[in-house]
């Protein structure tokens, strides 16, 4: 995703962008905008932008672990529960 002007990457993304980035549909970023759960996103000149590092941040936040719980000599894998923002 280089920008071909400068050859750099870009700044900010729009919304299809960022959906293309992150896999999922632009109709389901927009709705994790509208109900709060979704990247951190600007607002510039009344477009809706994401930086890259908002997007990779959301995206470590929804990451589940494994972890091993000992409870009276057994052992139970357990899923960290995820939480939202």
């Amino acid at each position: 995703m280089l920008d071909p002007k400068t050859g750099l990457p870009p700044r900010f993304l729009r919304t299809p962008d960022a959906a293309r980035f992150l896999g999922i549909s632009i109709r389901t970023l927009e709705k994790h905008r509208t109900y709060g759960t979704g990247p951190t996103y600007r607002k510039i000149g009344g477009r809706i932008v994401y930086t890259l590092d908002d997007l990779q941040g959301w995206t470590e936040n929804g990451v589940r672990r494994w972890r091993v719980r000992k409870t009276l000599g057994s052992e139970l894998f357990c899923v960290i529960p995820f939480l939202r923002r």
